[in-house]
């Protein structure tokens, strides 16, 4: 049986793989766990629960409700608000649990829950697997007095966006910048925080209806935010994905921004005002080749690990630094936020375009992207990507031919039966011809 759990919580299509009853269950199950491990020890347990506007939300959101305050939890309706400001507030407010509706950059009809332990971190591998194996368990149910209490938090939004402001190291003032908010959570947040910072804001995508998250806009779909940032004039543009928890741009020609651009333009903002720990960045294997060169350029080391931000975190976490983040533009500014945080990031972009007067361009102009092109092969034995001769003397092949300008990275998917090969090179066409003749030997060798 596959496990439940992916790596960013439970996810699926809303009242199918993701149903109401199995809502309930996981919300009691993580009660359980939780409490039997001392989280709640010597105190009424409380949670705080928020959600993206998916219209499969609200009936999910009672479900999670239920469940917590059915296991003897106090739980604090947030309403909706972005996941990193779940995150902020469970920390905040002191709360032992948090748990987050959202399938964040997915389809309007798919949705998932993710639960976040006390300070506002993720749950581990063997705390997720232990809620699993509770689901739909009997138990002793609490009676009188001692169910929980559910009560509405009218203070999330204000508390939020008050922090990211603090945040800032300087104000705004003189910028005008598009923001794309997904019809997501952010839709009200990230455009009051940089007005309060004093950015002239345009909003875009920024109405909300349950129905039209991430439809035709977001971090997924760029072209109407280059469209706006054009026809307005506008110094950028920030895209956000449906839990507003990464965060690309395009600079005042309607060019992509991408994550490793922002991530370059932050390490050297942090490097340069003395927060950036170890001059040490924390990357995922799938960054550009270009980051990296101009991150040894920079004299910033680059920590590289798998893909998914939990290991960035963890690799962070690990070594004390303060700045990671993915090509998606997941980025995790320890200092500030404990998971990625999409408007957090762009208050950080805005400022260093503010303190410096220059342009996002110039600014992304650090580093030059490698062309890049990535091959999904499916129906093939993924497990045998890593030891089969024929597939290893290829990449070994095409390693050699690219030298030191380019790269190949092959990698079995997470959740199918399929290789992802990438190659990144110094022209489009050598990286497209080198990826799918990769591709063509691992279909063959690999071949199910």
């Amino acid at each position: 049986m596959a496990r439940l759990f992916g790596t960013d919580g439970v996810r699926g299509l809303a009242n199918v793989d993701l149903t109401a009853e199995l809502a309930l269950d996981l919300s009691v199950a993580a009660a359980h766990v939780l409490g039997e491990a001392g989280a709640f020890e010597g105190h009424r347990p409380r949670a705080v629960v928020g959600r993206d506007p998916r219209a499969s939300g609200e009936f999910l959101e009672a479900a999670v409700v239920a469940g917590l305050a059915s296991a003897g939890v106090d739980v604090f309706r947030l309403g909706v608000l972005p996941t990193p400001a779940v995150a902020y507030l469970t920390g905040s407010t002191g709360a032992d649990l948090g748990v987050m509706l959202s399938a964040s950059h997915n389809p309007m009809p798919d949705n998932g829950i993710k639960f976040l332990a006390r300070g506002g971190i993720k749950l581990d591998d063997a705390i997720e697997d232990a809620i699993e194996g509770r689901v739909g368990e009997q138990w002793q149910r609490p009676t009188g007095a001692a169910v929980g209490r559910v009560l509405d938090d009218g203070q999330g939004f204000e508390t939020y966006v008050s922090h990211l402001v603090r945040s800032a190291p300087n104000r705004f003032d003189g910028l005008k910048v598009v923001i794309d908010c997904a019809n997501g959570a952010a839709s009200l947040t990230a455009p009051e925080t940089l007005r309060r910072l004093g950015a002239e804001v345009i909003t875009y995508a920024a109405k909300p209806d349950g129905l039209n998250i991430n439809l035709d806009c977001g971090s997924t779909h760029m072209e109407g935010l280059r469209r706006e940032v054009i026809g307005h004039r506008a110094d950028l543009g920030i895209a956000l994905d449906g839990d507003a928890d990464r965060c690309l741009a395009v600079d005042a020609g309607g060019e992509l921004v991408d994550g490793d651009q922002i991530l370059a333009v932050l390490a050297l903002a942090m490097r340069d005002s003395g927060r950036l720990k170890n001059d040490t960045v924390v990357a995922t294997v799938m960054s550009n080749l270009g980051f990296v060169q101009a991150m040894v350029r920079e004299r910033i080391a680059v920590e590289q690990t798998k893909v998914g931000d939990r290991y960035v975190l963890e690799a962070m976490k690990a070594g004390g630094h303060k700045l990671g983040g993915e090509q998606s533009g997941h980025v995790i500014l320890s200092d500030h936020a404990t998971t990625g945080d999409g408007t957090l990031t762009a208050v950080m972009l805005l400022a260093r375009l503010a303190q410096t007067g220059k342009s996002l361009r110039d600014l992304a102009g650090v580093m030059t992207r490698l062309p890049q092109v990535l091959v999904n092969v499916p129906d093939v034995d993924k497990s045998r990507a890593g030891t089969d001769a024929t597939v290893q003397a290829a990449v070994a092949d095409a390693t050699k031919r690219l030298g030191d300008t380019g790269r190949v990275l092959l990698r079995p998917s997470g959740t199918e039966p399929l290789v992802r090969v990438m190659v990144e090179a110094e022209s489009s066409d050598t990286a497209d011809e080198v990826a799918h003749s990769l591709a063509d030997v691992v279909a063959s060798a690999l071949k199910l």
